[in-house]
């Protein structure tokens, strides 16, 4: 049975789809920005603050599921310049230190509201 997941602790989808869907004991989380959910606004302009950000925002909708970061199997990156990749990386290593999750990593045109990152997320327990 499919089951719309949605937490205030993560920005409002800024579209037409959910903040994660769950299906069994898989759970997809839609890409998530840096916005600050508390205030709506865009974090700062350097890769490092938005990569914390868009991490933080994640968590939130994976703990919201009843999930934990350890339970994400893959996520896709997309970042506005790959030149950044590397402190990217930086900061995602910090998040996934044990078993890091299947991913790829690649360089787009444009991403939502002009942002560095974007990351989705996929769940199983």
């Amino acid at each position: 049975m499919k089951t719309i997941v949605s937490t205030p602790a993560a920005p409002a989808a800024i579209g037409p789809y959910s903040q994660a869907v769950r299906l069994g004991n898989l759970l997809f989380v839609s890409g998530q920005i840096p916005i600050d959910p508390a205030g709506g606004g865009i974090v700062a302009d350097e890769i490092e603050p938005q990569t914390r950000q868009v991490l933080a925002n994640l968590a939130a909708i994976i703990e919201a599921a009843g999930f934990k970061m350890a339970d994400v199997v893959k996520c896709t990156c997309f970042l506005k310049d790959m030149e950044d990749f590397a402190r990217f990386n930086a900061v995602y290593a910090d998040v996934f230190q044990d078993a890091p999750p299947a991913r790829e990593c690649v360089q787009v045109a444009r991403l939502p509201k002009d942002v560095r990152v974007e990351v989705s997320a996929i769940c199983a327990s």
